[in-house]
């Protein structure tokens, strides 16, 4: 999956599998290139960051309401991954002489994409949902 904004390019692919329904992702590679740069670890750390961030929204998170009320009120009812469901993450900087772009939100927009991306080339199935649900694939 690919996503330009804030001035930057970025790129994931996801590696996963899915056993008794259940999907698991192993492995996440995220390319930028966000122009010129000063900290190469802070844009790693916003690369990582960003994917979990993406990948819990992708498989898990979903907001509901029952009687006019929103039931997700806390991380107990609107999970993110847990360190044991964090996937590999390799992460690449592209050197560039371009101007200096954003580097907080571009690690976030391709998680979902590239996870649907991984789960039609192993299911053969399309995503159109999230949170990803395989019974609701088409």
């Amino acid at each position: 999956a690919v996503h330009f904004a804030f001035g930057s390019y970025s790129a994931h692919v996801a590696e996963v599998s899915v056993a008794d329904g259940k999907v698991r992702v192993h492995r996440m590679v995220c390319a930028v290139d966000c122009g010129q740069y000063v900290n190469p670890g802070i844009i790693e750390a916003q690369l990582q960051g960003g994917a979990i961030f993406g990948a819990s929204a992708a498989l898990f998170q979903e907001l509901t309401f029952e009687n006019g009320r929103l039931q997700q009120t806390n991380f107990n009812t609107f999970p993110v991954m847990r360190i044991n469901e964090c996937p590999e993450i390799e992460t690449y900087i592209v050197q560039s002489n371009e101007k200096a772009g954003g580097i907080g939100e571009p690690g976030v927009p391709c998680a979902a994409p590239a996870i649907a991306n991984a789960l039609f080339a192993v299911t053969g199935k399309r995503i159109r949902r999230l949170p990803i649900r395989l019974t609701e694939a088409v």
